[in-house]
């Protein structure tokens, strides 16, 4: 099968980081990248609302409280 090229915007600091690696690197990035969006494709899709649920369960379930995202938030 032939490989097909697309581009994804990214943002600087990640480009440069792909740029900057050898062939090999990049072989192996592209692998990666590959396998997850594969990975990502055959996973049960799920509206935007029950993700964010999700996320904020396993949030919660690791310490994470409204204060603490209050703080991490304000820091921004």
């Amino acid at each position: 099968m032939a490989d097909t090229v697309i581009s994804i915007p990214l943002d600087a600091a990640t480009a440069r980081v792909y740029l900057t690696a050898t062939p090999t690197e990049q072989q192996r990035i592209q692998v990666l990248l590959r396998l997850r969006l594969r990975e990502i494709a055959n996973m049960p899709r799920q509206s935007l609302s029950d993700l964010m649920n999700s996320i904020g369960e396993k949030a919660e379930a690791r310490g994470m409280t409204p204060e603490i995202l209050e703080d991490l938030l304000r820091d921004e």
